[in-house]
This record gives structure tokens, sequence and C-alpha cells, in this order.
């Protein structure tokens, strides 16, 4: 069974002689946002090369050189390439690392 919430979000304006509260409802399932998984993508970029690309992927997720290989590949060749997949919390954390390394990455929903 799915469970529904409503998220509120009330919002001020003011004006000199009082102020107008307006108050927006945002329906969401809950169930959904917690179980799905979020995507870690690592963007093409002119500056890294791939030598370095394939040593970040093998370093930051430990993954073996054939697959750091092909995954910095994809990124050359395609523009981006998915490196990792997990909780919201975790992809800000790979996002966050990879940055530190230089590489253009984000984040979204799978």
């Amino acid at each position: 069974m799915k469970s529904l919430s409503v998220r509120n979000r009330i919002s001020s304006v003011a004006f000199p002689h009082g102020s107008i509260s307006i108050q927006e409802n945002e329906q969401t399932d809950e169930a959904t946002d917690l179980t799905r998984p979020w995507v870690v993508i690592v963007w093409d970029d002119p500056v890294n090369l791939m030598a370095y690309v394939t040593y970040v992927f093998q370093k930051l997720f430990g993954y073996p050189k054939p697959k750091a290989e092909k995954l910095m590949l994809d990124v050359h060749h395609k523009g981006k390439a998915v490196v990792a997949k997990g909780s919201r919390e975790k992809a800000e954390l790979d996002v966050f690392r990879l940055h530190k390394f230089g590489l253009s990455a984000t984040m979204q929903m799978d």
C-alpha cells in the first residue's frame, strides 16, 4: 500500500500595513521518494585526461581497471556515464568527492 504525504509550504509577503500568507500543498508519493535510487553522472570535459578519469573511478569507487576504463570511454564518447547508484545521501557524497578531484558530476533520481 502506498502512502501519500502532503508537504505544506507557506510563503509570506509583507506590505506596509500587514502581510499576506499563502499556503501551497504539494502531494508526493512518500514510498516512491524514499525507495527510488539516485544515479551519479560524470560529464565529459575538455580538461581531464582519460588516464586520470580512469584513476579517479578506481580510487573513489574501487572499480577494477577494465570497468573504470569502460566508464571513462562512455564519458569520452557519449558525453556522460552513470558511475554510481544509491541513496540520495550517498549520491551527494559521491558528487562532492568527484568535484574534489576536478570532475564534472551531477546526480538525479533514477
